[in-house]
């Protein structure tokens, strides 16, 4: 354990982008599980990621606008793939979603192969690199999240299901970037698992107290333990599920959410 690895300079912008992540992922995570889909970020989280790959691929410079425009529109062409799809073959939409996946995973993998930097650039996809992230580069992703905050508390009742994707598939995209594909995944669905045993009214609060409690717990231990932040970040938000699911166990029922439904 080392105190002087406690850079606050470090820590301040990774924890900012961490808030950043969790304000638009507690509310569309709920919105995943509640849909059952629970792996479309997964995959449109890959799809972004093999946006970025191309791009590389092609020589465009890893911080210019035709990086982002290759993510957000790889993402984009994903989500209206799985809006077609579920269409057309609602019944097995889970497992198109986990094709979309794979696939998105093995191109990238062929386009790095003969790249002497690709598995570095695949971890970096992957696990992220939250503790380098510069504030300049947190203001444009804080203004696309409160943009889709405001149409996903305002408007989201008229979007539709394409809406749904489309604003899902522009969230993730930047998302990927600052804190790579297997954060995003832990930052929608953990907090959303956490506070499924709780009543509809706390479910919200629930989910945004173990996703921050979850962040700040990890950069300071993957910190003070000199660990792969990312990966730190992932099991701490598992631990404060797992504490939120033990205090959903005794909270007073009025709390807690109701027995599901009987199935017919």
């Amino acid at each position: 354990m080392n105190f002087a690895n406690l850079e606050i300079s470090i820590l301040i912008p990774a924890f900012l982008a961490g808030m950043l992540v969790l304000a638009t992922h507690v509310p569309l995570g709920q919105q995943v599980l509640n849909r059952g889909i629970v792996f479309i970020d997964l995959a449109i989280a890959q799809v972004a990621g093999l946006g970025v790959t191309a791009a590389s691929f092609f020589g465009f410079d890893a911080e210019g606008w035709r990086v982002q425009v290759a993510a957000v529109g790889a993402a984009l062409i994903g989500a209206l793939l799985l809006t077609w799809t579920e269409k057309i073959w609602p019944e097995v939409q889970e497992a198109l979603i986990g094709v979309l996946f794979v696939v998105a995973a093995c191109v990238e993998l062929l386009l790095l192969a003969n790249n002497p930097h690709g598995g570095e650039h695949l971890k970096d996809l992957l696990v992220g690199q939250i503790l380098w992230v510069q504030p300049q580069a947190l203001i444009p992703v804080a203004i696309l999240y409160v943009i889709a905050l405001l149409a996903w508390f305002t408007v989201r009742r008229f979007i539709g299901q394409i809406g749904f994707y489309v604003l899902f598939a522009l969230v993730v995209t930047q998302s990927v970037q600052l804190v790579g594909v297997y954060l995003v995944f832990a930052s929608l669905i953990i907090p959303a698992l956490a506070a499924k045993r709780f009543a509809e009214p706390l479910r919200l609060v629930v989910g945004y107290a173990v996703g921050i409690t979850g962040y700040v717990a990890g950069l300071v231990a993957s910190s003070l333990f000199d660990l792969p932040t990312g990966a730190v970040i992932v099991v701490a938000l598992l631990g404060v599920m797992i504490l939120a699911a033990l205090a959903a166990s005794v909270a007073p029922r009025s709390l807690r959410a109701g027995p599901a439904p009987a199935l017919p």
